[in-house]
């Protein structure tokens, strides 16, 4: 009788002298998950990272809004830029304190106030502009939303509260959370532009609040991922910014900024100098992209060694790569060619920045995660706007294409920092 297979059972015959085993059983691969699908098997990991990105999509979508919302109802580009610089220096005086609080009570008792009182300032915005208020009102207003809470600190905060003890997959979490920025940082600025021109000026500032509320009320319910407070370190413990190798750090953070204000500044004018300034947010786009993609890809690999010797080699590729936007535009003069070179060194900066919050991750006391991330946070919005400052000054008084040569000056400053720290 011939033999009958089953799924489990081979099948035996005869061919010639030879005896012949035929396996029908299914042919099925066990692949291990890979490290961001372990990541998000963790419970409660995909509710507060969803809420969370909710949150940080307004953080892109802000300063655009309020620009093209007062630019477009007073005429004045001035006064928008003034407003905005003054939000900006609000949020690096009180953002501080914010993460102070966080961590001393918790993120839901103080997130989700904070939230509200800075939801209230976009929304006072909002009627300033349509009534046509005093100008000083629209400073006012705009300097209320500084107690917005540092969301991307918060998330890590959670990261770090539930892989402590292990190294790689908090390597992963924090690369993630890198591309996230840059995603957000990407599509913000692009939904903002889009609410605002197609139905009108006050529709990116209201839905950015909207989402800002949202996005913090559901992360804050996860409360099963949120880190403890630390009521009782904060008297004596060691303030972050006087930690063993913060200042550097901090140091390297506003010169790294000052490479982003100055290349996004830089961009839109050459841009416009050649008649297609409206490209300008799809180029800068492309370097966010580039350094999205790069995050992801660098959270995927298992390193050796500590974070502080891969932290100097990091920015020297920053500072390599950021020569081909200068060379594109001196070269080539062409924005296509720009955008590509662009794309290319965006690639550096998501790795770099990850090992930066990294370090800043391993030096802050306990007890003090969200406000030592927050000072990072601050000083590379410092950065930014001393950053968008020069790159300006040099654009008007030199050249649009001398302007790439602001982002290059200061990443090499920031490699200078980080082999004097480096021990």
């Amino acid at each position: 009788m011939p033999q009958q297979p089953t799924p489990d059972a081979p099948l035996f015959t005869v061919t010639a002298d030879a005896l012949v085993a035929v396996d029908f059983g299914p042919r099925t691969r066990s692949r291990p998950p890979g490290p961001y699908r372990r990541l998000f098997a963790r419970p409660g990991a995909r509710a507060f990272t969803l809420g969370n990105l909710v949150a940080r999509l307004p953080m892109g979508m802000f300063s655009v809004s309020a620009v093209v919302m007062i630019a477009g109802t007073r005429g004045s580009y001035a006064l928008a830029g003034a407003v905005t610089a003054t939000g900006l220096a609000a949020t690096a005086l009180v953002a501080p304190w914010t993460a102070r609080l966080v961590d001393r009570y918790g993120q839901a008792r103080v997130a989700v106030p904070a939230t509200v009182l800075a939801a209230l300032g976009s929304l006072a915005l909002v009627l300033c502009v349509r009534f046509d208020a005093p100008a000083w009102t629209l400073f006012a207003a705009y300097a209320a939303t500084a107690t917005t809470p540092n969301t991307g600190g918060m998330s890590r905060a959670r990261w770090a509260h539930l892989l402590k003890g292990d190294a790689a997959s908090l390597h992963t979490a924090n690369s993630f959370e890198q591309a996230a920025d840059e995603l957000c940082f990407m599509l913000g600025p692009v939904l903002a532009a889009f609410l605002c021109g197609v139905f009108f000026p006050e529709a990116g500032t209201l839905v950015g609040a909207v989402l800002l509320v949202t996005g913090v009320l559901v992360f804050a319910a996860q409360r099963s991922t949120e880190p403890p407070p630390a009521p009782h370190t904060h008297p004596t413990g060691k303030s972050p910014f006087r930690a063993p190798g913060m200042p550097a750090l901090l140091a390297v953070c506003l010169a790294m900024g000052a490479v982003f204000g100055s290349t996004e500044v830089v961009t839109i004018a050459f841009a416009d100098a050649r008649g297609h300034r409206t490209a300008a947010g799809a180029v800068l786009a492309l370097q966010a992209a580039g350094s999205c993609a790069a995050g992801l890809l660098y959270g995927r690999l298992r390193l050796s060694g500590a974070a502080e010797y891969r932290y100097p080699w990091c920015i020297a590729a920053m500072t390599t790569l950021l020569t081909l936007p200068l060379l594109a535009a001196s070269l080539t003069g062409s924005l296509l060619v720009l955008s590509g070179a662009l794309l290319i060194s965006g690639m550096a900066t998501a790795p770099t920045m990850i090992t930066n919050m990294a370090l800043v991750q391993q030096r802050t006391p306990d007890g003090r995660l969200n406000e030592g991330m927050t000072l990072a946070v601050t000083a590379l919005l410092g950065g930014i706007a001393c950053g968008s400052a020069l790159g300006g000054w040099t654009v008007e008084h030199l050249s649009t294409t001398a302007g790439y040569g602001v982002p290059i000056t200061a990443a090499a400053a920031a490699l200078l920092i980080a082999l004097a720290a480096t021990p």
